[in-house]
């Protein structure tokens, strides 16, 4: 897919401004809206949205297809009757300037049972009660997804693969009985999805009306805690015990000398194969009636992954595992024609990646802040973009542009001033307007700056800081941040250089 000459914004869901902790689908996410419309902006990306577990990071999930409950609006839901205001006065003293997860995951959680007792009052007759029973019936993932967080609660929130062995192993007797014994924690889970995607479509449809697309992210990788491992454990490589005989992570790089060692299970693809890669045409299909356009994290997997063998404790001991990506793409292309994927190519890629990524047309990225090493064959410079591509003045795992420039050597912060024509002496937030310029001026077709750069703010702000446990995924804009004056210089930004859509 091409995308038009356009630009965007990139900021997580729960980073969002807004009362009860943490950001959410409701007016402060409308409110987001109006500004990227007033500021000629095309597209929201975002960080995936399924229910984060460890380390409360949106690429470890639960479930591939799931929503987070925490980025359920409460305000919405006392609209619904579901709650009072009452209800939601345990959450009123959270902090503002940061998702404090260890505190707001329970008191939401809690509050959310508020409302399914309620809502299980309503009666079958009504409005909201027929409305959930057609979400059940239609999402095919469901009643997995369901099952396994209910078990999850009856073994005290321990991992699948340390359950009683009937669970584990999904005996159909042991099903019978979970779904008796945890009937009610079941269907609690449905109606919490229920609520998640009632929201997330009607978010979908204001942004549709504003002119504005939303870019997704997919990553490649399941958690191995997750309902998709659990239900089908011959997609992926277990062994007897269904423990991983090898785990995902990248090799030493940029990010990190020890490289990244993620835990998530490896997939067979020999087995994905022979049952016509049914897991994932459902996950893309699902994804693509959730957003306009998806980007796919560690698109390099798909061409090989970097195993790592089981009990180690870095990923520097890996190797490179053939995939099947050139078999899958051609067998999405048959069934769903094309479709609208970003490529996130970024690290260790060799020439089968490559290969992999123009045989099926995909955009791959860039980003800014790679480029400044004064060699002139670097990808990364604005002169040898191609047109189709998306450009990143820095992405989720990248400080930002402001904090880059302050701990940058001295050496790429004077080859930066020179490619961009500028003077010794600037400061952090003259570097990241500057960088910003670059990227939404150069020839890529879709240029996606983080909000942090947008506003100039330093490693303060970071989202996330690969290989540091603890700290990540926290920061949160200010309520206050977002001015007209903001836009009206991105509007014209977006003018002059040819990126406005259609409902600015």
């Amino acid at each position: 897919m091409h995308f038009p000459r356009r630009g965007g914004i990139l900021l997580h869901i729960t980073a969002l401004p807004g009362p009860y902790g943490i950001g959410t689908l409701g007016a402060n996410a409308l409110n987001f809206l109006d500004w990227l419309q007033a500021a000629g902006m095309s597209y929201w990306q975002i960080c995936p949205l399924g229910p984060t577990g460890y380390g409360d990071s949106p690429y470890q999930s639960f479930s591939a297809f799931a929503g987070n409950p925490n980025l359920i609006d409460l305000n919405n839901l006392v609209g619904l009757g579901l709650l009072d205001k009452a209800d939601l006065l345990p959450l009123e003293n959270l902090p503002d300037s940061h998702v404090d997860f260890g505190r707001i995951i329970p008191l939401k959680a809690a509050v959310l049972r508020s409302a399914w007792q309620r809502f299980q009052r309503m009666g079958r007759l009504s409005k909201l009660s027929r409305n959930f029973r057609q979400f059940t019936a239609a999402e095919d993932w469901l009643d997995d997804y369901s099952l396994f967080m209910a078990a999850r609660e009856s073994q005290n929130g321990a991992p699948w693969n340390q359950w009683p062995r009937p669970l584990r192993f999904r005996e159909a007797s042991a099903l019978k009985e979970l779904r008796s014994a945890q009937k009610d924690e079941a269907n609690y889970q449905c109606f919490i999805q229920f609520l998640f995607h009632q929201q997330w479509q009607e978010l979908k449809k204001e942004a549709s009306a504003r002119g504005i697309g939303i870019i997704g992210d997919l990553p490649i990788f399941v958690s191995f805690d997750s309902a998709d491992s659990w239900s089908h454990p011959e997609l992926f490589q277990l062994d007897a015990e269904r423990n991983p005989t090898h785990a995902a992570g990248v090799p030493p790089d940029y990010f990190s000398t020890t490289g990244q060692l993620w835990g998530n299970p490896l997939y067979n693809w020999q087995a994905m194969e022979q049952n016509g890669f049914e897991w994932w045409l459902a996950i893309l299909k699902n994804k693509l009636e959730l957003y306009d356009a998806l980007r796919i994290d560690h698109f390099r997997g798909f061409a090989a992954c970097w195993a790592v063998p089981g009990g180690e404790k870095t990923a520097e001991n890996g190797f490179w595992q053939p995939s099947l990506g050139h078999e899958l793409f051609q067998k999405v292309k048959a069934v769903m024609g094309d479709v609208p994927l970003i490529a996130e190519d970024l690290g260790v890629i060799t020439d089968d990646v490559r290969a992999l990524i123009d045989e099926f047309g995909f955009p791959g990225m860039k980003v800014l802040q790679f480029a400044f090493d004064s060699s002139e064959e670097n990808n990364y410079l604005p002169h040898n973009y191609p047109h189709h591509c998306v450009v990143y003045t820095g992405t989720h795992d990248n400080d930002t542009t402001a904090g880059w420039y302050e701990t940058a050597s001295e050496h790429d912060k004077s080859a930066m001033r020179a490619y961009l024509n500028l003077p010794d002496g600037i400061d952090r937030k003259q570097a990241a307007a500057a960088i910003v310029e670059a990227a939404y001026k150069s020839i890529a077709d879709l240029a996606i700056v983080p909000v942090q750069d947008i506003l100039g703010l330093g490693k303060e702000a970071r989202f996330n800081t690969p290989g540091v446990a603890g700290g990540n995924w926290t920061w949160r804009l200010p309520a206050d941040a977002l001015r007209a004056e903001i836009s009206g210089r991105l509007l014209e930004l977006m003018r002059v250089h040819k990126r406005l859509g259609g409902k600015t």
